[in-house]
């Protein structure tokens, strides 16, 4: 869907990307992970034209993005940003419909796709639709700005800090609804972000930049696991248990440990806490954390196979596979 050749972007002859290659698959995520400055932002701006690479070629479906007209490219492609960029003086229905209005959709299209995608991101049309900017929190306003780029449905999502802009629990919270969005099933979607942890819960690929260049990329796993060199060891370092818990899945363990022999065939495994082997290690401890029991049944539908796991099992499962990495 996206692919990107030998892209850089020279400013006042510093390159603040330095010859780098990526590829998105339609229906991907990729994560531009790193810390302020290493060319994150200026990459992902490079594909929709608002910054032009001064080097390198970039396709999106098959079409040089440089043929074409900046203005006629980005409406085919949804950009959501930090500081969520409405029109203060336009209403949240108004905030929504100016794709529509720029692609000259009928009023009632229009209304009636802005109303289905402000339910879904809680924000009914009838309640919100009124309102101004200044009237609603940040995590509405984020709403709203993600509703305005997708109200096109557009195949391709850029999305630059999405949630940056808000505290921890907002952040949390919008970023679990936006997980859950129907909308973004088929989307292939560019996010930039400086949260690890966000990379890891969205990113289907990451690609960790330091100085305008790609350190490393993969999935969580790989980058966490299978450090590149010594930058990308050191990036995830003051969190690495965590993010090893929240990469590794329950599948990844299935083979290495059961739960203690006092726990099979027992009665009471019927009321044990339910999990699927595809979530990752941190949810299941989370689960044994917050129950008052001392086990948690995990299911793998594709094998048809269940196993039960203790918070002892899960931690002796995690030192042998880190054993072997």
């Amino acid at each position: 869907m996206i692919i990107a050749e030998h892209i850089s972007k020279i400013f006042n002859d510093i390159k603040a990307v330095d010859d780098i290659s990526f590829e998105v698959k339609e229906g991907e995520t990729m994560v531009l992970l790193g810390t302020s400055g290493c060319g994150k932002t200026t990459t992902l701006k490079m594909l929709n034209r608002l910054i032009d690479a001064s080097g390198g070629s970039i396709s999106i479906d098959g079409k040089n993005i440089f043929d074409q007209q900046p203005e006629i490219l980005r409406r085919t492609i949804g950009y959501v940003s930090q500081s969520n960029g409405l029109f203060p003086h336009y209403s949240v229905e108004e905030n929504v419909s100016v794709v529509p209005k720029l692609l000259k959709w009928d009023k009632s299209k229009t209304r009636n796709r802005a109303q289905e995608l402000l339910e879904q991101l809680k924000l009914p049309l009838e309640e919100f639709g009124h309102k101004y900017p200044d009237e609603l929190s940040g995590g509405q306003q984020q709403r709203v700005a993600i509703a305005r780029a997708l109200i096109s449905n557009p195949p391709v999502l850029l999305m630059d800090e999405p949630f940056g802009a808000l505290d921890p629990i907002t952040r949390a919270g919008v970023r679990k609804e936006f997980l859950e969005l129907p909308e973004l099933k088929q989307k292939t979607i560019v996010l930039v972000t400086h949260d690890v942890q966000e990379a890891f819960e969205l990113g289907d690929h990451i690609c960790l930049m330091d100085k305008g260049k790609i350190v490393q990329a993969g999935n969580a796993k790989d980058l966490i696991l299978k450090p590149a060199n010594a930058f990308a060891r050191n990036f995830f370092d003051h969190q690495r248990l965590f993010l090893e818990l929240s990469a590794l899945t329950f599948q990844d363990i299935l083979n290495i440990a059961d739960a203690d022999s006092a726990f099979q065939n027992n009665a009471d495994n019927a009321s044990l806490p339910e999990i699927s082997a595809k979530a990752s290690l941190w949810a299941g401890m989370e689960i044994l954390s917050a129950s008052s029991k001392d086990a948690l049944i995990v299911r793998n539908d594709t094998l048809n196979i269940s196993k039960i796991y203790t918070t002892s099992s899960i931690q002796e499962a995690y030192r042998i596979l880190k054993q072997h990495n």
